[in-house]
């Protein structure tokens, strides 16, 4: 090409197309400006999407109003349904106070570590769970994916809890509370008790007759229960309008669904320790068993609360923590809200067991006087001496002490006759020792001790909307580990998306509120979070800690942070959490080969919980899920692996947010200055191959926050400069 037709090409300022090569072979290495420049990369078959001049970095991408907000979104996200109604039933089965121990230990081995690496990861890179693993190995993209899946799957039957909240919580505002007796059945002249309600307890009969409507096993569908699907639909809505605007709609809700959990939970604790035998559960529930602390079962089932507790690898931590600025100290977020999640479950602990208390001694009561009427019918009988009986003791007004005396000294006396006899003891302590957890506490144990309370349509109001309010906070994490990072990887809108996913979410949710949904719920929370979950994030560890460069990463957090974290970090990320993980992943894998698969089906009949296996259809779905939680992961491997889509074309591209641009940044670049990209150093990838990609320095511009080593977010952004002088060139 003549000389003179370049000069006009130049002045009518097209483009120029330079290797990659080429340019980098001009660099000098002494030049000052050109440190401080940044290379410009265009796709000419890809334009870019012009926003607001001027506009900071952080301004591109959604971000918090205020770092309150934040905070109470991520424990919003971590205290959930969990926090009080299953640890107080771990707690309570593991040895009591000393359970606290191994769970601290975990909490400062497995729990802190993998909680500030989320969220470091999620702040550095500022994308969703997708994004954040294809910026650090395209081959991992499938971590975010299998995330995403997990969440879903996690979300179809934790909003059927809500659900369930809801109906509970629309019942209350009645008195009596309508579980608070068993019905009455008319038949022709006579009335009598519901059978079924008589052979269990007025609570347990509502949950599951009213509630429910069970069904008697999971292969009998039964239909549709109208009520709870109208509760699933209300609850489904709630989720879809208060995320439908992303953390600018949910953002707001959190200061009062994060916060009414715990103003519900010091009432309660205020009115617990006012009720008779409060205190003889809270010192039944912190007496510790020493003996059991040191039993591998009880490490097993800590590790597992402390991984789930704190939300680890559903994607919501890193989706929240995206919106965060950089220079965000996550590592006080991270120690912050994993001991408010702590203490959140001790305040729930004692709640539950000042008011499990209270019911305890009121059934003990109950105990002790239809055994008293007992003696005494045998005293008139003949069948006891009363010379047996001291003094001291009146039947009319006996207490649970004296009972016991009484008790003891008719059983050595009358020792081969005592079964005969047909007397209880009647101890505290052993209606404490029946553990319950989950529904069974929440729906039947606490709804029970509710009616007993004074005005307990208040306290039932305020329980079911506390359960509400937790359940919503978990949920919102939970959709947001999904939108986020579909949203940043394909540049829907979100409002769209979020729209689509509950309606889809709403219709296979359906198979919950079914008169056998509860069995599924059942199954789903078995099998469908547990060993994924943990794969997961031991691949994000692998990730960050070899993949990336844990050198690396600790540089990348001087940066943020403003002082470098603790070396305790650097050795539990290297060794000691994927040692942990993994010996949780086996143990958990060896509990699921051990346990026989299967549910607790409510027989109407005998008004009792019978153990069910699954059939075989049930076994294909429990392992299906398990299999397409984790399969995104092997499949994004083998098809980045193999080339086997082209992603020139944009459609797993991500997005990244820069001054004045949102830009597309292709995940599948390789080359020797990937490092400018992938934050790799030159040795470790080949030279890339832009195609037509215009390079252009850009001298005396606003430059990005960069770590030491220069690299945040991918060291190159993609824009036109028509402005540029040649001489930059």
């Amino acid at each position: 090409m003549p000389k003179n037709s370049k000069v006009v090409k130049r002045e009518l300022d097209d483009e120029v197309i330079e290797s990659v090569k080429d340019l980098l072979s001009n660099e000098d290495s002494s030049d000052d400006a050109f440190k401080k420049s940044e290379l410009m990369v265009d796709d000419q078959e890809e334009k870019d999407v012009d926003v607001e001049e001027g506009s900071d970095v952080e301004d591109e991408r959604p971000a918090w109003n205020s770092k309150l907000q934040y905070i109470l979104a991520q424990v919003g996200f971590s205290v959930g349904l969990g926090n009080v109604w299953r640890f107080p039933y771990l707690c309570q089965k593991n040895g009591g106070g000393a359970y606290l121990v191994p769970y601290l230990i975990l909490l400062l081995i497995i729990g802190i570590p993998l909680f500030f690496l989320e969220l470091a990861v999620g702040q550095r890179i500022r994308r969703g769970s997708i994004g954040v693993w294809n910026y650090i190995s395209p081959k991992l993209g499938g971590i975010g994916f299998a995330s995403c899946v997990v969440c879903f799957f996690v979300a179809l039957y934790y909003n059927v809890i809500i659900g369930w909240s809801l109906f509970y919580f629309s019942q209350s505002f009645q008195h009596p509370l309508p579980w608070d007796q068993c019905p009455l059945v008319k038949n022709g002249s006579h009335t009598f008790v519901e059978p079924e309600c008589e052979k269990s307890s007025a609570t347990t009969y509502y949950w599951y007759r009213e509630a429910l409507n069970i069904s008697s096993s999971l292969s009998e569908s039964g239909g549709l229960n109208w009520k709870m699907t109208i509760c699933l639909l209300a609850a489904w809505v709630m989720v879809c309008l208060a995320m439908i605007k992303g953390i600018q709609s949910s953002g707001k809700i959190m200061y009062f669904s994060s916060l009414f959990p715990y103003v519900v939970l010091l009432c309660f604790l205020i009115r617990g320790l006012l009720l008779n035998g409060s205190v003889d559960g809270i010192r039944h529930m912190f007496t510790p068993k020493l003996e059991i602390m040191l039993e591998p079962k009880v490490w097993r089932e800590a590790a597992t609360q402390v991984f789930f507790a704190l939300g680890l690898g559903f994607g919501g931590v890193i989706a929240f923590s995206s919106y965060n600025k950089r220079d965000n100290n996550c590592h006080f977020d991270a120690v912050l809200v994993s001991f408010i999640n702590f203490f959140t479950s001790v305040l729930a602990t004692l709640v539950v067991f000042a008011v499990l208390g209270f019911k305890a001694n009121i059934i003990n009561e109950k105990c002790v006087t239809q055994n008293s009427e007992k003696i005494l019918k045998l005293l008139k009988m003949g069948n006891l001496s009363q010379d047996m009986i001291p003094h001291h003791i009146n039947f009319s007004s006996i207490t649970a002490e004296d009972y016991n005396l009484v008790y003891d000294i008719i059983q050595k006396v009358k020792e081969e006759q005592f079964d005969s006899l047909g007397l209880k003891s009647c101890q505290i302590e052993d209606e404490l020792d029946k553990a319950v957890q989950g529904t069974g506490l929440a729906f039947i144990a606490f709804t029970e001790a509710m009616t007993h309370f004074p005005a307990s349509p208040f306290w039932s109001v305020m329980f079911f909307l506390m359960l509400v309010n937790l359940g919503l906070g978990s949920m919102f994490g939970t959709i947001e580990g999904i939108i986020t990072p579909i949203v940043d990887t394909f540049k829907v809108r979100k409002e769209i998306l979020t729209v689509i996913c509950c309606l889809v979410a709403f219709f296979i949710g359906l198979i919950f509120v079914q008169r056998s949904g509860n069995y599924f719920v059942t199954m789903f929370d078995d099998y469908s979070a547990t060993l994924p979950l943990l794969i997961v994030v031991i691949l994000e560890n692998i990730a960050v800690i070899r993949i990336y460069g844990i050198d690396k990463f600790m540089e990348d957090l001087k940066d943020m942070l403003g002082f470098s974290p603790s070396q305790y970090y650097y050795y539990m990320w290297k060794y000691v959490s994927p040692f942990v993980l993994l010996c949780l992943l086996v143990a958990s894998i060896v509990q699921m080969g051990l346990s026989p698969p299967g549910y607790n089906a409510w027989i109407e009949d005998t008004a009792t919980e019978e153990f069910h296996s699954y059939p075989t259809w049930g076994m294909i779905v429990c392992i299906s899920l398990m299999v397409l939680a984790i399969l995104p992961v092997p499949i994004v491997f083998v098809v980045r692996r193999c080339n086997l889509i082209d992603d020139s074309s944009g459609s797993l591209a991500s997005v990244s947010y820069k001054r004045g641009r949102i830009i597309k940044e292709p995940v599948n670049l390789e080359g020797d200055n990937t490092s400018l990209i992938h934050g790799k150093s030159p040795s470790e990838v080949p030279s890339p191959n832009f195609g037509k990609n215009i390079y252009r320095k850009q001298t005396g511009s606003p430059t990005l926050d960069t770590a030491p080593n220069g690299r945040y977010g991918i060291g190159y952004l993609m824009a036109d400069m028509p402005d540029m002088p040649e001489s930059d060139l």
